[in-house]
């Protein structure tokens, strides 16, 4: 299915300059949503995955119903503050400073398999942050799942070794 079809290109948003990709009017089209969903699905089961990470919050709109249609769990990666039980936390660099990302201490068992899904691959920061997460607590990433990437902005560079599937390329 051509994806690009069912993503508005917002001009100038948040900041000037910024051409923002809206995947709000693909989730609005329920046969393209679920086409998305499903191609991930079949990349999961390939990938023999046992667990579904994903950042906050577009992250969850991806994984959720990964983790629901292959019937494994969903573990969360949030900010600071948002998780009520014993977190670690990874820092990762923004264009203007730092940030951090969490997740449950017990959110993973060692060896497990983890697919990473998100909504976009920009620079590879977010990322790179919540692999440093699986990793640390045992998990194996076996893949990465984006609908969208913006390989102008080269975030591959920092996932180098890992297997990434994108729907879109920009």
């Amino acid at each position: 299915m051509d994806y690009k079809k069912y993503i508005t290109i917002v001009e100038d948003w948040p900041k000037e300059g910024v051409r923002f990709k809206d995947i709000t009017t693909l989730m609005d089209n329920g046969t393209a949503y679920k086409s998305a969903v499903d191609e991930i699905v079949e990349y999961a089961k390939k990938q023999e995955v046992d667990l579904i990470v994903g950042p906050e919050a577009r992250g969850f709109i991806v994984g959720c119903p990964v983790s629901y249609s292959l019937e494994i769990g969903f573990a969360p990666v949030r900010k600071p503050g948002k998780l009520p039980r014993e977190v670690i936390k990874q820092d990762y660099g923004l264009e203007y400073g730092k940030d951090v990302l969490t997740m449950h201490k017990d959110a993973i068992k060692p060896g497990q398999r983890v697919l990473i899904t998100d909504d976009l691959l920009a620079t590879g920061g977010t990322m790179e942050a919540t692999i440093k997460l699986v990793e640390q607590l045992g998990g194996i990433v076996v893949g990465l799942a984006f609908l969208i990437e913006l390989t102008y902005l080269n975030g591959r560079d920092k996932l180098k070794g890992y297997d990434v599937l994108t729907l879109m390329e920009y």
